[in-house]
């Protein structure tokens, strides 16, 4: 009897120790999918699992999201990180109502084609909504693929062509039988095989893990370093949404003037928003989140205003 193969083996383990996630479930859809795999992106799962629910239940399909504005997504989306993927999924909403009849598309070419959905996305979407074979790779994938066959201990620090020829090579021929491998993969990395303090113990592939036949020690510190957050345009960006997001209203720039005590760095944090598309202007000084309310006249100095004295 043949030795089962090491999708068989991460499989096996999958599905006696997958974490409970209400994406997973029997029949929960691809729209479902789809949400969920754009607000995990670079976002911990117990942040996402509050907004997602609350998310399906104010939009359940793409034509809910699409008949709504931008500004109500960019307000639902809160403070998940990262509020462009609110617009971007928006205007993926939109273009499946426009070109695919309000279904999310099941052929790869069509995914990608979809505003805001890259390789990854795309590849997850097609494989655990619709149990296609694709090499679905992310951080936690590479490093599984990158410890167990290749024997280093950490991969590079983004995904490469060869990554996803790597993943292909280990799936099963079967449709079915891949997509729940790739699954397999990238919990085991989640959860087993993390960066920094690996369960070797406990998973379901150490007898035959290159890096583990090694010797080699996992890295020391980080694999990536943590990007600063204080005092960031980023912080900066969140705090004016967030007066934004509260407002029922245009917010005049005065109140703005006070989210932040740097003009330059509270104005150019402002214009990266409107060119992101998430504010526009609401009038000669003041602004709001994109769409909400009727088309805004264009004001083209606004982005330099002089700061309240």
């Amino acid at each position: 009897m043949s030795e089962p193969t090491f999708a068989a083996l991460v499989s096996r383990w999958y599905e006696k120790n997958a974490r409970d996630l209400p994406w997973r479930e029997p029949g929960v859809g691809a729209w479902a999918i789809l949400v969920s795999e754009v607000m995990l992106q670079q976002t911990p799962v117990a942040r996402v699992l509050p907004a997602w629910t609350a998310w399906l239940e104010r939009w359940p399909t793409p034509a809910a999201l699409a008949a709504d504005t931008p500004a109500e997504a960019i307000r639902m989306w809160g403070r998940l990180g990262y509020p462009r993927r609110a617009v971007r999924l928006r205007e993926c909403a939109v273009a499946i109502v426009e070109r695919h009849g309000g279904e999310v598309p099941d052929r790869l070419d069509q995914l990608l084609a979809l505003p805001g959905v890259g390789t990854y996305t795309a590849r997850a979407v097609a494989a655990f909504a619709y149990g296609q074979r694709h090499p679905v790779v992310d951080t936690n994938v590479r490093r599984v693929v990158c410890r167990a066959i290749a024997g280093e201990p950490d991969a590079g620090p983004a995904t490469r062509p060869a990554d996803l020829v790597a993943c292909e090579e280990l799936l099963p021929e079967e449709p079915a039988e891949a997509a729940l491998a790739s699954a397999a993969f990238m919990e085991l990395g989640a959860v087993v095989c993390t960066a920094r303090s690996p369960r070797c113990a406990v998973c379901p592939v150490e007898a035959v893990c290159a890096w583990r036949a090694s010797g080699q020690e996992a890295p020391a510190g980080p694999t990536r370093r943590p990007q600063r957050y204080a005092g960031t345009d980023r912080q900066v960006r969140g705090l004016l949404l967030a007066v934004l997001r509260e407002a029922t209203g245009p917010v005049p720039h005065q109140r703005l003037d006070q989210v932040w005590a740097d003009d330059v760095q509270r104005s150019r944090a402002l214009a990266g928003l409107v060119q992101d598309g998430l504010v526009e202007a609401a009038g000669a000084s003041s602004f709001r989140l994109t769409g909400d309310g009727p088309p805004a006249p264009t004001f083209p100095a606004i982005l330099h205003f002089r700061p309240s004295v």
